[in-house]
């Protein structure tokens, strides 16, 4: 079960990484016109979402050979995203345009991130004694 488990996170992080990166890059490069489709799309947030696609997808070759260091990949797409809600926040405060699915995708990203940060921390692969001796 264990193993399942972080395979489906190998997985979701892959394809959430892939996704992001094709989406973020398609509105950092204007490609497809994807800017014009986006609306009032704050670019902070676009750049830290892209950068965050690239760590998913880290994260991913970290899941699946079951590295320790996947975790820490993870908690740091959390602090990115964290940064780019708090940008977010002070943009809205400030009364610039933003869409409201900005702060969907947001919170659903935020969640789904934790979500991966839960799997890797709970199920990382622990050298133990009994592997050394």
């Amino acid at each position: 079960m264990k193993h399942k488990i972080v395979k489906i996170g190998a997985l979701v992080s892959a394809f959430f990484g892939l996704l992001t990166v094709f989406a973020g890059g398609s509105v950092i490069l204007d490609l497809f016109g994807m800017r014009e489709k986006e609306g009032n799309y704050i670019l902070f947030v676009v750049w830290a979402n892209f950068i965050c696609g690239f760590l998913y997808l880290i994260a991913s070759y970290g899941f699946f050979k079951r590295k320790n260091w996947t975790a820490s990949i993870i908690g740091f797409t959390v602090w990115i995203l964290i940064a780019a809600f708090i940008v977010l926040f002070f943009r809205i405060w400030d009364e610039e345009p933003y869409e409201n699915k900005t702060i969907i995708a947001m919170v659903f990203r935020t969640l789904l991130t934790l979500g991966l940060l839960w799997i890797a921390r709970t199920f990382k692969n622990r050298v133990s004694i009994d592997m050394i001796l």
